[in-house]
């Protein structure tokens, strides 16, 4: 069964925000697969017209080979780890994301994060919700005066923090593939080496294999004991239990974390420790942002099939094709 003549057909694996939905409808055929009772005989029904996927969620190779119309697979959010980048290029299809106009939100929540685990503040809330400050002051905190910064991956949302890092009179250092000559902080190009020259370590680079458990025990004993993580990239770049470990017997200081290796379910050890600062992957979550990346998402698509190219493809499917 496919859609009205005429009219290009999308597959929405699972909700979005509302204003993709709403704004798709109007112009494509926008088949929502999570209302179908059976799905897999929704695709088996639909899958020779589709032409687009616009996608939260992960997208594998099997859903992409599943669809041989396919043209375009349009993710929502910077980080596109959850969609088969590769496999979609060998098959010819383009994959966008939405960077760009999510990088300066992150980067506050990135800040407000590295103030909060660093200051205790949601420590020093419950203390005042639950009467203790009645019976005597909060103890002191940590500060960030004297404190260096080690930025893993500076890219655009990178930049971002390190340009609020360097208003709160943080020195920044930075790991990443290569050295850029566009920046004035001191390049490592090994991380562990990076991890011994600061004691805040912010992780912002993208997920996939290739950085899974990239923050290992070795990274995070460079760190040292008066060391913090502050991770808002994807939970899958730290190693989850050594970071625990870390935690535990004092290797590190303190975490804060957006991310989490098996999103939502959050490790119990971690839940328990009072002197971390835990968030549901926020980074990006205010309306505004949100329904900012959701009208790229919609821009994708609109061009795409206007026949103008797409508008952020990421790279391992470039437009023009190389």
């Amino acid at each position: 069964m496919g859609g009205p003549a005429g009219k290009v057909e999308l597959l929405m694996p699972a909700p979005m925000q509302p204003i993709v939905a709403e704004q798709l409808a109007k112009q494509f055929t926008l088949h929502r697969l999570w209302e179908a009772a059976d799905k897999n005989a929704y695709l088996d029904e639909r899958a020779g017209g589709v032409r687009g996927i616009v996608t939260g969620t992960a997208v594998d190779a099997a859903l992409i080979d599943r669809l041989p119309s396919l043209e375009i697979i349009a993710s929502f959010g910077v980080g596109y780890d959850k969609v088969d980048a590769v496999h979609a290029a060998k098959k010819g299809v383009i994959v966008t994301n939405t960077p760009d106009v999510l990088t300066e939100e992150v980067a506050d929540l990135t800040l407000g994060l590295l103030l909060a685990t660093v200051r205790q503040l949601p420590q020093a809330d419950r203390y005042l919700r639950t009467g203790r400050w009645l019976e005597k002051p909060f103890p002191f905190s940590p500060t960030l005066r004297g404190r260096k910064a080690g930025i893993l991956g500076l890219g655009r949302i990178g930049k971002a923090v390190a340009k609020r890092c360097e208003a709160f009179g943080l020195e920044v250092a930075y790991h990443g593939r290569r050295a850029q000559a566009d920046v004035s902080y001191r390049y490592y190009d090994n991380l562990v080496a990076m991890a011994e020259a600061v004691d805040i370590l912010i992780v912002v680079i993208p997920g996939g294999k290739e950085t899974d458990k990239l923050v290992n025990a070795e990274v995070l004993k460079a760190l040292g004991p008066d060391g913090i993580l502050i991770n808002v990239a994807r939970g899958t770049v730290v190693d989850e239990e050594a970071l625990i470990a870390a935690l535990v017997n004092g290797t590190i200081w303190s975490a804060g974390l957006d991310v989490f290796a098996h999103e939502p379910q959050v490790p119990a050890e971690l839940i328990a420790l009072d002197h971390v600062v835990l968030l549901p992957h926020v980074g990006s979550a205010t309306e505004h942002t949100r329904n900012a990346m959701g009208q790229l998402v919609i821009d994708n698509i609109r061009s795409w099939f206007a026949g103008k190219g797409p508008v952020t493809a990421v790279a391992e499917t470039p437009w023009p094709k190389r």
